[in-house]
């Protein structure tokens, strides 16, 4: 089975990752705003360094961090950051996010998480894929706690959850000061339930903007919405 996967502009080697390249990592870096032309971003729990990759590509910022606690996918990570066409803007820390906020001064612009969110403490046999996967190894509550200590004043933070996560995230943001100012439900076709809500926050209080996202029509054939997000990216959009 082939571990190298091809994007137009950088290629990902997940070979010693638990956690492989999917939907949810590739949504987030191409959804997450770049509008505030942020120069700094921190990408937490970064597995195969997918999404800081894609905002390298987006983005001029001149620092882009990363964070991933699991040993295999952090050497997997630096590999690939130092074989992308960015290598001098990447760098992966190997921590913990809680030792990382309590060592860390620097305050970013923009941050991004795709968290484990599965609760369930059932092992799969793969200790890694279930670190990678079980919210207990970061916990909604130490994010956004820590996100509140990194992010500047006028920074953004962008994640995705499951759907019927998102009025908890939400409810616990606000105690940390932070507010949706954007929200994207998605789903898989017309006819099945949201999915996944890719949420993003700032410290201003306001309304969010409540939008949908679908991403196929049927098998293989994607919506023009999906194609225009992930055009840059995918090979055969």
């Amino acid at each position: 089975m082939a571990t190298i996967f091809r994007f137009k502009e950088f290629s990902i080697d997940q070979e010693n990752c638990a956690m492989k390249i999917g939907t949810d990592g590739v949504l987030l870096g191409a959804w997450s705003t770049l509008h505030h032309r942020p120069q700094s971003l921190l990408d937490i729990g970064a597995g195969t360094g997918v999404i800081a990759l894609m905002l390298a590509q987006r983005s001029d910022a001149e620092t882009i961090d990363a964070i991933e606690i699991e040993e295999g996918a952090y050497e997997q990570c630096v590999a690939n950051f130092e074989n992308s066409p960015w290598g001098d803007r990447l760098f992966c820390y190997h921590a913990g996010f809680d030792e990382f906020v309590e060592e860390m001064d620097e305050k970013y612009d923009l941050i991004v998480s795709n968290p484990p969110f599965y609760s369930e403490k059932v092992s799969s046999g793969d200790t890694s894929r279930d670190q990678a996967r079980q919210n207990a190894s970061l916990p909604f509550e130490e994010l956004i706690e820590g996100v509140g200590h990194l992010l500047a004043e006028k920074g953004v933070f962008s994640t995705i959850v499951p759907y019927d996560k998102e009025p908890y995230l939400l409810k616990l943001a606000v105690k940390h000061g932070l507010y949706a100012r954007r929200i994207t439900h998605v789903k898989g076709t017309p006819t099945t339930a949201v999915k996944r809500s890719l949420i993003e926050f700032s410290f201003k209080p306001s309304e969010p903007r409540v939008e949908e996202l679908v991403i196929e029509i049927e098998r293989h054939r994607y919506t023009p919405e999906y194609i225009a997000l992930t055009r840059d990216f995918y090979l055969k959009m």
